[in-house]
Formats: C-alpha cells, sequence, structure tokens
C-alpha cells in the first residue's frame, strides 16, 4: 500500500507544470511506495497560484515560501523558481528536514551549490535535482551500452543545444517571462540553462571532466529590463562553446546558443568508441542512433533503434510496442525514481553532490571564457 508523500510545489511556470503533471500520473504507471498529495503551490501573484492550484488540484495556495517551509503537512519541497532562489529555499528546508527536488542549475555558483550539499547531508534528507534528460529512455538505454562496454574505448564526446528565441533585441531581460536573460536572476545564460543538461549528461554517460577551454559571445549588449524599465547592460551569456579533456582520456566539444535561427531546442549528443559509435537527438528522442564496427561489412552503417520495446529502459510502464513517449515523460520517470529511492532509504541521481559536479564545470567554463586560458575543473 503506498503511502502520501505531500508535495509543495514552489513556483508555477512552466516547469512547475511538468512536475505537476508528473506527481499526477506517477501511480498510474510506476509501481512506487509513495503517493503524492499536492498539498499546496506557492507563487508570488496570488490569483495566478490559484489558477494552477485549480488547475493541478492542490489544495492550498500560498505566496510566502517561507511559510510554506515551516508548514508541518509539507514532506517535499519542490523547487521550481529562478536560479538565484535555489539556495535560500533549499537550505531553508533542509533545516526544516524536508525532502527536496530542485530544478537545475542547483545554484548560482559553486560556493553556492556547495553550501546547499552540505546542507542536506547533514540533514540526511532525500535530495534530487532535475536534469530531466537521463531520464529519456534512449539516453538511458545509452548509458546501458556505454556500461556494457559495447562501444569499447571512448575517443570523442560532442553535444549540443541550439535555440533561437532571443535573437531580436526587442526581447526584454528580467520579469516573470524572461529572468533567464537577466544575469541576477539566471547566473549565467546558455551555460548555466542550456550546457548545463548536456555537462550533466556527459558526465553521467562518460565519466567527469578534469579541464576546459572556453568562448562565450553576448550578441545584444543592453536590452530593456522589465522591472526597472530602462535599458540596461545584459549580463548573461548568448552563446558558449567549450573544448574539454574526461578523466578517461577522451575529448570533448559542446556548444550552445539562443542564436542559431531555425532551432527551438535541439539537443544532440554523440559518443564514438573504439568498437562502436551512438548518437541521440531530442528532437526524435525516441530513437537511438548506433554504428557497430563489428557488422558485416556489407550490411556496416547507422542503424535506426525505436526506443519502445518492453525490454528497453522505462518502457514496459508505458504502451505496447510500436508506440513512442515524449518530453513529459522524462519527468515522470524522474519522479518514479525518486520516489523508489526514497522507499528504500537509498541515494538517487542526480542528487545534489551530482549536481555539483556540473556547477563546477559550468563555473570553469565562464571563467576560461574570460581568461582565455585551459582551466582545471576543481
Amino acid at each position: 500500500m503506498t503511502k502520501p508523500l505531500r508535495v509543495a510545489l514552489i513556483g508555477y511556470g512552466f516547469m512547475g507544470r511538468t512536475h505537476s503533471n508528473a506527481y499526477s500520473q506517477v501511480n498510474h504507471f510506476f509501481d512506487v511506495p509513495y503517493r503524492p498529495q499536492l498539498k499546496v503551490i506557492c507563487g508570488l501573484e496570488r490569483p495566478v497560484a490559484e489558477a494552477f492550484a485549480k488547475r493541478w488540484g492542490y489544495e492550498d495556495v500560498e505566496t510566502d515560501w517561507h511559510k510554506v517551509i515551516e508548514r508541518d503537512d509539507v514532506d517535499l519541497i519542490d523547487i521550481c523558481v529562478p536560479n538565484n532562489v535555489h539556495a535560500e529555499i533549499a537550505l531553508a528546508a533542509a533545516k526544516a528536514g524536508k525532502a527536496i527536488l530542485c530544478e537545475k542549475p542547483l545554484a548560482l555558483n559553486t560556493a553556492q551549490a556547495e553550501q546547499m550539499v552540505a546542507a542536506v547531508e547533514e540533514a540526511k534528507i532525500p535530495n534530487m535535482v532535475s536534469y530531466n534528460y537521463r531520464r529519456v529512455p534512449a539516453v538511458t538505454l545509452a548509458k546501458k551500452l556505454i556500461e556494457e562496454d559495447r562501444l569499447g574505448r571512448i575517443f570523442h564526446y560532442r553535444a549540443q543545444f541550439l535555440q533561437d528565441w532571443t535573437i531580436s533585441a526587442d526581447v526584454p531581460q528580467g520579469g516573470m517571462a524572461t529572468w533567464r536573460l537577466d544575469v541576477k536572476a539566471a547566473g549565467s545564460g546558455v551555460t548555466g540553462d542550456l550546457l548545463a543538461h548536456c555537462i550533466d549528461t556527459a558526465v553521467w554517460l562518460n565519466g567527469g571532466i578534469t579541464d576546459v577551454s572556453a568562448m562565450t559571445e553576448t550578441f545584444i549588449k543592453e536590452r530593456k529590463n522589465v522591472e526597472t524599465g530602462k535599458v540596461e547592460p545584459v549580463g548573461i551569456d548568448d552563446a558558449c562553446a567549450f573544448m574539454c579533456h574526461f578523466a578517461n582520456g577522451s575529448l570533448g566539444l559542446f556548444e550552445s546558443t539562443r542564436y542559431a535561427r531555425g532551432h527551438k531546442a535541439l539537443y544532440t549528443l554523440e559518443v564514438n568508441g573504439q568498437k562502436a559509435s551512438l548518437r541521440w537527438d531530442l528532437h526524435d528522442l525516441h530513437r537511438l542512433q548506433y554504428f557497430d564496427h563489428a557488422d558485416d561489412s556489407l550490411v556496416r552503417g547507422w542503424r535506426s533503434v525505436h526506443i519502445s520495446d518492453g525490454d528497453m529502459p522505462y518502457m514496459k510502464n508505458w504502451w505496447v510496442p510500436g508506440l513512442q513517449i515524449g518530453y513529459e515523460h522524462t519527468f515522470i520517470h524522474q519522479l518514479a525514481d525518486f520516489l523508489d529511492a526514497m522507499g528504500k532509504g537509498e541515494a538517487v541521481s542526480p542528487n545534489f553532490r551530482d549536481a555539483l559536479e556540473t556547477q563546477k564545470v559550468c563555473d570553469a567554463v565562464l571563467t576560461s571564457a574570460k581568461s582565455g586560458q585551459w582551466v582545471d575543473v576543481r
């Protein structure tokens, strides 16, 4: 029999919807030891929060996250707010002994992330960071193939995350909608927002990154600030590219931009090994492209593996073979793994400490871009 897990969601934006959908669906498809109860939604604007609560079934509404942390009828704090508030909320939640699910990136910088890791580990509370692309079945299968040594020694890892939504100089910075362009709220631009996903997946698939050499660019130097009404300097990176070394001796190449006209969310990765290669594309997320050099030369070539059979990661919980799933399912998988680990009293990955490693790489990338030098990841 499932036990209730009383959830407080802080933040009602896009990520708040993805998480709420996961809470609503997880018990329909996965046998997990907890049943989420949507206890309270917290947001700055009460009318918006009330509408969100009505749509998703939250029992109560709050506008002050401090009061949410103090509640005795909440077990899990779900942090879906801008990056500059992650640390303050997480530290308070840890002190109160609440389990925490936090959106990525973990913090604004490494120092802040280290405080958060220390807090959750001292409190011994369940914690997880929402790097959801690990839970795409095709990406999880890629992890399995690498662990089984089907690729052999890894030589290259490359990833891209391309968007085009900030090309216009008329797009403002700050406020509820475009806080990702405000350095005070976001900490960085594409590095923390997009490349953090690429880095997390890369470290999970291919091991730690030891050093980086990066360059960044801010194409539009000034934008109107929604909150002040003034035209102010832009402090975030619009584009970033970096090279790196992995601890296993392989080379990495990463690129991200919001200035790739025609791309809304193109996330691709490719891994080249001695025996085989694989690649994945978010726009075709239910497929894994795979090349095996051991195939007979007459038929050797890239194959497209459709991830839908029951023996493939997560797929036995969904539909019949041949029918695919989508983006929203990654959050359901993430939650299912979190609840299962909580029930067993085990840690789940990526937790705060795992996310700290990604934060260190992001900081090293930004430092390298400023200095023009190779920077060690410490």
